[in-house]
């Protein structure tokens, strides 16, 4: 494999060099900018083929592929001076900046691609979208758990729309605990119950041989506990209401040009 660089080493870039080097084979030379150093730190005595280097045109000159994992409102800052030549492959993983956006920032040839990598590419289990598809690129993320090139960046936005929604997944799981707790049920049982309650459901999602409206109505009985819910709680309105939400999330990430967050 060739060597990567990581210039941005937070959660997914801690989570890339993971499942990069975590898994079986052998693993690729990883090339860490000095910034976030105590995780730099941390993954380097983790993993025997990773390594800090002393600035971000160390990472670009010892990598044959370079992800840009900073926050996209830092990138001017991070990215100013920097040389890539066109031997070198960009990956941005910056939400909200695109590929022409990215180009007159570094003022390069180099072939540049956007990517979605999500948290769970630690476990080589995340599905990555890419924009242009590169083979090399794609070769990557297929390493850890499989890739999906869009055609154009107007679709790539619409599925990184779709990834704001994760933590109000993680919100409505919490809002159904504290009910539980209210209701007299220790926090701690409640949460439990919940993660264990959810956790099954969504093995479900694994057979692809149903639509995700046929799975929800093989979990619902006429007049039961869930079409109650359903229909009192997430109602048209509601339904209405959250796609305009990812309506107005499309529109500032198709129309920014940078400093999006996921």
């Amino acid at each position: 494999m060739k060597s990567i660089g990581i210039i941005g080493v937070g959660e997914i870039g801690r989570a890339l060099v993971t499942g990069l080097c975590g898994g079986g084979g052998e693993p690729p030379e990883v090339f860490l900018s000095p910034r976030g150093a105590g995780t730099v730190a941390e993954l380097c005595e983790r993993f025997a083929s990773v390594r800090a280097c002393a600035g971000n045109q160390e990472v670009v000159d010892r990598s044959d592929i370079v992800v840009i994992a900073v926050r996209g409102q830092d990138r001017h800052e991070a990215l100013a001076g920097l040389r890539v030549d066109g031997g070198t492959t960009v990956v941005n993983v910056m939400a909200g900046v695109g590929v022409d956006d990215l180009r007159r920032t570094l003022a390069t040839d180099a072939p540049l691609v956007r990517a979605i990598p999500l948290p769970a590419v630690r476990e080589r289990r995340s599905v990555t979208v890419t924009y242009p598809s590169d083979p090399t690129v794609d070769a990557l993320f297929e390493r850890l758990g499989g890739v999906l090139p869009v055609e154009d960046e107007a679709a790539f936005d619409v599925f990184s729309a779709l990834t704001g929604t994760l933590t109000t997944h993680y919100a409505y799981l919490a809002a159904l605990t504290s009910w539980a707790a209210g209701h007299g049920i220790a926090p701690g049982v409640a949460e439990g119950y919940v993660r264990h309650l959810f956790h099954n459901v969504g093995r479900a999602l694994g057979d692809e041989t149903r639509s995700l409206r046929r799975i929800a109505a093989d979990h619902e009985t006429p007049n039961g506990n869930n079409e109650r819910i359903r229909t009192t709680w997430f109602t048209p309105a509601a339904s209405a209401a959250l796609g305009d939400a990812l309506d107005g999330l499309l529109t500032v990430l198709a129309g920014q040009g940078g400093g999006g967050r996921r």
